[in-house]
């Protein structure tokens, strides 16, 4: 058990913690008092983000090297980790929900948590832990600044604020969580 907390300790994960927890605390802030009103769909894509951005700092650890001449199999611990920061981020936000009110469909936050964190893991692949975020936050900013597409094309590049029953925008997150998860699991950071 101790190799554990070694573990978490080594990514980050207290630090990430506190940041997935205060932007539950943004996501009450943000909600309408008596939970009438239907929330922008873009705070809780930008809620998301922010949390997956701050746990994506650890998809690597302080010395890849070191890691890399490890006798132990990465693979396994890598795809657990990613599959806990979609969920933790989406566990999260959806308790939001019993604070009083609706931040987003479930569907919705799933959808997104899944498909951000597979972004992010691809982030940590092909730019290093250090730089994991920029994926994700790319995606965010690229979908809150183009203008509103239609077809499909338009449902795969704004996945991120389509509603919840969207085939096009849950095959999109679908494949960017295999990509990134199969892609981190297997090769791990860069260094």
């Amino acid at each position: 058990m101790r190799w554990l907390l070694l573990y978490a300790r080594s990514r980050r994960v207290p630090a990430s913690a506190t940041v997935i927890a205060l932007t539950a605390l943004a996501a009450w802030i943000f909600l309408d008092e008596d939970g009438k009103e239907p929330v922008d769909p873009r705070v809780p894509a930008l809620l998301l983000c922010m949390g997956v951005a701050a746990a994506s700092v650890g998809l690597g650890g302080p010395d890849a090297a070191l890691e890399r001449t490890a006798a132990i199999r990465w693979a396994p611990r890598r795809a657990v980790h990613v599959l806990l920061i979609g969920t933790a981020v989406g566990v999260v936000l959806s308790a939001v929900h019993a604070w009083g009110a609706e931040l987003a469909p479930a569907g919705f936050l799933v959808r997104d948590s899944a498909g951000l964190t597979g972004l992010a893991a691809l982030g940590a692949t092909v730019c290093g832990a250090q730089y994991a975020w920029t994926l994700p936050t790319g995606w965010l900013a690229f979908t809150l600044s183009a203008p509103p597409q239609t077809g499909i094309a338009g449902q795969v590049g704004g996945w991120l604020l389509s509603p919840a029953g969207t085939t096009a925008a849950a095959w999109t997150a679908s494949v960017l969580l295999a990509t990134g998860l199969l892609l981190y699991a297997t090769v791990g950071p860069r260094r």
